[in-house]
């Protein structure tokens, strides 16, 4: 698998700048840290969640661990993982466990974490486990500019 084609058509149609960085295969965000020699509080990942109203992608740094009930009450809404069979058909292109942070590319709403939010370089899965994509963090902030933000992560 290559980069997840809407992500690829997203940031296109965008102008953003971005890097491939390939590497060998890699299960979880801290491993792909390691073996690409990237600071893993600069490694965004995602993680899909579900209310009674849809999705949301919250992005965290791949250092972080997800504080569940922090966001809950950010977002005055119960929360749960989502279903693998509803991450299938949300990101179709991407591997499973390899979901891009950029969920506008795929009409997600998106809530980032502010530990990664003001990091210089953010780097992120391409929709598999063989390929980052590197942005500034400038780039990145305006890809999140209709995300919300918060404090629900903890290192």
């Amino acid at each position: 698998m290559t980069t997840a084609t809407k992500l690829t058509h997203y940031l296109s149609s965008h102008g953003v700048p971005y890097d491939e960085l390939p590497h060998a295969t890699t299960l979880t965000s801290l491993r792909t840290a390691q073996e690409c020699h990237v600071p893993a509080n600069r490694l965004a990942k995602a993680v899909v969640l579900e209310d009674d109203r849809g999705y949301l992608l919250a992005v965290l740094p791949a250092s972080h661990h997800l504080r569940l009930a922090a966001l809950e009450r950010q977002r005055q809404q119960p929360l749960r993982l989502a279903q693998e069979d509803a991450l299938e058909r949300l990101f179709p292109d991407c591997a499973p466990g390899a979901v891009p942070p950029i969920g506008a590319a795929y009409g997600i709403d998106t809530i980032v974490d502010d530990s990664i939010a003001m990091q210089t370089d953010i780097f992120f899965e391409a929709g598999d486990h063989k390929t980052l994509l590197h942005v500034s963090g400038p780039v990145f902030r305006a890809l999140m500019a209709g995300a919300q933000h918060g404090n629900f992560s903890t290192h």
